[in-house]
């Protein structure tokens, strides 16, 4: 079927789309465009949502907005954006009564001509995304990149052509009610995250396991061996299970040994590249890597692979260099929202660094990260609704060292700017300087992104 056979079988249908926001927007001109009859249903205002909103109503939208919006629910198929979840009772009702709940992420996978990658995890999966998409490119290959990040592919499918490939990346909330699963699935890792939305780890967990479930025998799952949770799950792959591994070597897939990238099949091994020759510095990188050698091992050639392995620069927010100024470098690493992302980020440098933590809480405990800072951080610059809690932890952590000289410096700035500069203020040439903030950023922030502009804008501007 394809996306436009789709949109006419949603004729004389009503059609319910849940947010009106930037990636939402192809989606509904789609379907007012088709003739569908279509409700946006908003939380924000008219006026939060701007000229879109007249532009919907031009189209022929019945606009839902307010508090409200999900009250007395009334559709035959209810387009859900990621943030909304499957268990609010209003669309719970709303099935009950026979709706059909089903996302754009959803209905990509039906429509799709192509091939489809797709990646998700605790930590890493958007790097890994971008390195995927980056091998097939340099092997000759036109590649579609969207799902959490990039613009929304449902759209474009029909303009897709069947050697082309769609690599997404895939949030637990995504992959909720997901039916349909890659040809190649990529789990990084899974650990505690997300639990101030999910009701409970179980729930985050079978989320994550929804991106292989429905693969036939003909597909692909690439599974972290060293993570106890994903290396179980291989034991439930309907296809190709393959690992990767920094700690053990794998009779398929790939693994670390001795500073060396090794790529093992049918009981043999050969050297792939040497952790060093990656550009992006941190053992998760080479982790990140690792993942995608494994997954696209007989689809891409190893010089196209190779050349991303020696080139790739990372993505923006994500161990991002900003700038060095009077010898001291400066990162942003304003995607680390958990604290098992920050831990990463600070196990990628040779050296203690200066950390700017906090922001708000996501339900995660931050006692294995006070651990961290104790022999990883100098000094510990602490902003946000959880800067006290990740100061009780590190303190916690602390008390348990016998090395009190060791110890990092703790300032609790309430103020984002000022906690900037006073990292700034406290380095000196050699040191590194991270925004790396364990937590989301919707205590002042829309996202991550605005945290981490903001970050790069302050220390842009520093003479």
């Amino acid at each position: 079927m394809t996306f436009r056979e789709y949109l006419d079988v949603l004729k004389g249908k009503r059609v319910a789309v849940l947010g009106a926001g930037v990636s939402n927007t192809p989606l509904i001109e789609a379907l007012l465009e088709a003739g569908v009859d279509t409700a946006v249903c908003d939380m924000g205002s008219r006026e939060k949502i701007g000229d879109a909103a007249g532009r919907y109503e031009a189209l022929g939208a019945k606009l839902r907005l307010g508090e409200s919006y999900l009250d007395d629910l009334d559709a035959d198929v209810i387009f859900r954006t990621p943030g909304i979840m499957p268990s609010n009772p209003a669309i719970m009702d709303a099935v009950g009564r026979g709706a059909q709940l089903t996302s754009e992420m959803e209905v990509f996978f039906e429509v799709c001509p192509c091939r489809i990658i797709a990646v998700t995890g605790s930590d890493g999966k958007t790097t890994t995304t971008s390195i995927i998409a980056d091998m097939l490119k340099n092997d000759g290959y036109t590649v579609h990149v969207g799902g959490n990040i990039g613009a929304p592919l449902l759209c474009k499918a029909d303009d897709m052509r069947p050697d082309d490939i769609a690599v997404v990346e895939l949030s637990s909330f995504q992959l909720m009610t997901m039916q349909n699963s890659p040809d190649i699935a990529v789990i990084t890792n899974v650990a505690p995250n997300h639990l101030d939305v999910h009701k409970d780890m179980d729930e985050y967990i079978a989320a994550k396991r929804n991106i292989y479930m429905h693969q036939s025998s003909g597909g692909k799952a690439v599974f972290n061996y060293d993570n106890d949770l994903t290396r179980a799950y291989a034991d439930t792959a309907r296809g190709e299970a393959v690992f990767f591994s920094s700690r053990s070597a794998v009779g398929n897939g790939c693994y670390l040994s001795g500073g060396t990238i090794y790529e093992a099949a049918d009981g043999a091994s050969e050297p792939l590249i040497r952790a060093d020759e990656i550009f992006l510095p941190g053992a998760h990188n080479a982790e990140n890597f690792m993942a995608a050698f494994a997954a696209l091992r007989g689809l891409a050639g190893r010089d196209a692979m190779l050349k991303t392995a020696r080139t790739f620069k990372g993505v923006a927010h994500r161990i991002e260099f900003v700038r060095e100024l009077r010898g001291v470098r400066y990162y942003n690493d304003s995607i680390a929202s958990s604290p098992s992302r920050t831990i990463a980020g600070l196990r990628s440098f040779d050296r203690k660094v200066i950390l700017i933590a906090g922001g708000k809480d996501k339900g995660v405990a931050f006692d294995t990260l006070g651990v961290e800072i104790t022999s990883r951080v100098k000094k510990l610059i602490l902003t946000g609704l959880t800067a006290e809690k990740i100061r009780d932890a590190v303190s916690s952590a602390a008390a348990c060292t016998q090395d009190r000289t060791e110890l990092p410096e703790i300032k609790m700035i309430e103020n984002f700017e000022d906690a900037v500069l006073a990292a700034s203020n406290a380095a000196g040439e050699g040191d590194i300087v991270m925004l790396s903030p364990a937590c989301t950023s919707f205590d002042r922030f829309k996202n991550f992104e605005e945290r981490g502009n903001l970050f790069k804008k302050i220390v842009e501007e520093m003479e």
